[in-house]
């Protein structure tokens, strides 16, 4: 599914993107399309395949928040007498890349080589894609989760909540194995809550 456009990259592995709108692709996605610990894709060279990514943060702009100016035109008007006019509320959304899927399917995880243009469109994988970003070919039964590190390093105190969304996603989409999954799920869940009380000293 569509979900945009990379617009800035705040370092080689830190991407924002802006959410398609109204009117910029026929059916823009909802909010739910572009939740916090979605994964999304973006594409590198044909031959290269794709980037996989997280949402991990939501920016809402408004750039007529404290203009109180007065306005030739009421906004309603504008489509009307300025079809040209340029509505700049848009909704940005951080990406943190986590590894990355070749055309043939090979799964890496960790920092990827290479980086994404600008421009280059996001979009949310589907489930099957999860799955085989996640029990590459060879793997067995094995779920990796091998970003781990990298999202802990993040230093944001949502990178715990993140990777706890990760694992409800990966319980729901490999039930068989909950039990090892719950592990990582338990303890991340203290650290959550300990980190911060531990921070504060």
């Amino acid at each position: 599914m569509p979900l945009g456009k990379l617009v800035r990259c705040n370092s080689h592995n830190d991407y924002i993107c802006q959410i398609y709108g109204s009117g910029e692709i026929d059916d823009p996605p909802t909010s739910a399309g572009y939740a916090f610990g979605t994964f999304v894709r973006i594409p590198l060279s044909e031959d290269e395949g794709y980037l996989v990514g997280l949402i991990y943060d939501t920016v809402l702009l408004n750039p007529d928040f404290g203009n109180l100016g007065p306005r030739l035109s009421p906004v309603p008007d504008l489509a009307v007498f300025s079809p040209d006019y340029l509505a700049e509320k848009v909704t940005l959304v951080g990406i943190t890349t986590i590894g990355t899927l070749a055309p043939d399917g090979t799964a890496t995880h960790g920092v990827p080589l290479l980086a994404a243009q600008i421009d280059a469109p996001v979009e949310s994988l589907d489930n099957d894609t999860i799955r085989r970003f996640h029990r590459p070919a060879g793997s067995g039964r094995v779920v990796r989760v091998g970003y781990t590190p990298l999202l802990l390093s993040l230093g944001s105190p949502l990178a715990r909540h993140l990777l706890l969304n990760v694992v409800d996603r990966l319980t729901s989409l490999f039930p068989e194995q909950a039990t090892h999954l719950s592990v990582l799920h338990g303890e991340l869940a203290w650290q959550a809550v300990i980190g911060p009380v531990g921070g504060a000293r």
